[in-house]
């Protein structure tokens, strides 16, 4: 994993749970399969192809609410 994605990642996911469980999730689709949402000229790990769809604005995620948390269980 590049260390200036890394931080390039962080400025726009700043809580680093939450930057891993999405950059995780992630990984996850694109070992599936799912296509990137990034170009590159050059081969990247899945780690790095997620980290730019985040610098780039191309993931994003949300925070449920209790609500939501709650129904979700039931």
């Amino acid at each position: 994993m590049r260390d200036e994605y890394l931080q390039a990642a962080r400025l726009k996911i700043d809580d680093v749970n939450i930057l891993v469980n999405v950059v995780s999730r992630r990984v996850k689709q694109l070992r599936q399969g799912h296509r990137a949402l990034v170009v590159s000229l050059e081969k990247l790990s899945f780690e790095d192809i997620a980290l730019r769809e985040i610098i780039e604005g191309k993931i994003s995620y949300e925070i449920p609410t209790d609500a939501e948390m709650i129904a979700r269980m039931r």
